[in-house]
Parts: structure tokens; C-alpha cells; sequence
């Protein structure tokens, strides 16, 4: 899963980052009050505004739930128990990820 964000930006709404997932927005708010990792900042108006941080973790979280199959609770364990671990196997697949992507666009010009 390659999730294609600015990373120039500082925040990002529910809206761009279920857009990004390609999931519902009342999941990401869900995911947000189940996982500690998330701390999105909320703005005057008590919308939530997720960091870079936040998107990574979500990352991580989308990965565990939604493709590799983990229960809620089982997600949270994991987190707890390997977060470092797991988030450093995460970015070197994302990082992998990238460099197929550039590859075969490379290819492709070819």
C-alpha cells in the first residue's frame, strides 16, 4: 500500500487521509479513539487534523488490520509489544515499495 500525501504538509483532514486509504472517514475517527498512537490535533471548529506522525501510524495500522489481518486487539498487542520493530519493517517496505514503483516507471520510459 503506497499512500501518496504531501509531505510537505503539515496537517492533513479525516477527508484527505480516508481519500489517501481509500476507506471511510467514520473509520479513521474510529481507529483514532482505539489506538493511543493516534494524537490528531483538533481546530477551533473540534476537527481533527493529523501530522505526518499520525499518517504513519495510520499506515501501520491500516497494514495490520486491513492486509495482514490482525483483530483490533490484536493490533493494539502487537503495537505495544514490537512497536519499534514493527515500524521499522514497515517504513523498509514502504521505502521498498517506492523504489519498485521508480523502477518500473523508470522501465517503462525505456
Amino acid at each position: 500500500m503506497h499512500i501518496e500525501l504531501s509531505k510537505d504538509k503539515l496537517y492533513f483532514s479525516i477527508g484527505e487521509l480516508a481519500d489517501a486509504f481509500g476507506v471511510n472517514a467514520s473509520l479513521i475517527r474510529f481507529w483514532d479513539k482505539e489506538f493511543d498512537i493516534l494524537k490528531p490535533k483538533k481546530n477551533a471548529k473540534g476537527n481533527r487534523m493529523f501530522t505526518q506522525e499520525d499518517v504513519k501510524n495510520l499506515q501501520l495500522i491500516y497494514h495490520l488490520v486491513k492486509e495482514r489481518g490482525f483483530t483490533l486487539e490484536g493490533a493494539k498487542t502487537h503495537l505495544k509489544e514490537g512497536q519499534k520493530k514493527t515500524l521499522d519493517k514497515f517504513e523498509i517496505i514502504a521505502k521498498l515499495e517506492t523504489i519498485k514503483m521508480q523502477l518500473q516507471q523508470i522501465k517503462e520510459e525505456m
